[in-house]
């Protein structure tokens, strides 16, 4: 069994790559694999800084639906996001492709947060019947507004990456190298 997450080092930059194909799905070994990264570099002090990126066409594309009608196991997605958020050096989200649902709260969880300019960022869950779980709804709302984010959410729509930084849910679109701009 390979792990979906690894951690590379840039110099005091721990990269940690998502690589769960096809769209990186988070299940549950995902969110066992990203814990036990996001762990080990809280605890590293040659590291300054983090980012989260994903391998493949897309960021994550939220939660594995596969799992919707299983046992929640832990962790949680709410627990990685609350782990990204308390981590004490600041952590990057590098979006391309989607940021969809839960994709999207880890991004959210983040301490900034760069896109390609072809990237959407949204919370679909409305069009599954269920609301978002993992911090998304508190998070956006202090990024972009509680009226606005409110049409995000009850919508379910996909927002491309330049409307979110007007928002202020991005930070920074770029044009291409969505990684070494997080870097």
């Amino acid at each position: 069994m390979t792990s979906s997450v690894s951690v590379v080092h840039r110099d005091t930059v721990a990269v940690i790559t998502i690589d769960n194909p096809p769209v990186n799905a988070i299940n549950h070994e995902m969110r066992v694999d990203l814990l036990q990264a996001l762990r080990a570099i809280a605890g590293d002090l040659d590291i300054d800084a983090a980012v989260i990126a994903a391998g493949g066409k897309t960021f994550m594309a939220g939660s594995d639906i596969r799992e919707f009608d299983a046992p929640a196991k832990e962790p949680l997605a709410w627990q990685i996001v609350d782990a990204i958020e308390a981590l004490s050096i600041p952590v990057v989200a590098a979006i391309h492709g989607t940021a969809l649902g839960g994709g999207f709260e880890v991004a959210l969880g983040c301490h900034g947060r760069v896109a390609e300019k072809s990237a959407k960022v949204g919370l679909p869950e409305i069009n599954l019947g269920i609301i978002p779980g993992a911090g998304g709804t508190q998070r956006l709302p202090r990024l972009i507004g509680a009226e606005k984010a409110l049409d995000w959410i009850l919508s379910g729509k996909q927002v491309i990456a330049t409307e979110a930084q007007k928002a202020g849910a991005i930070d920074q679109v770029v044009e291409s190298s969505v990684l070494e701009a997080a870097i």
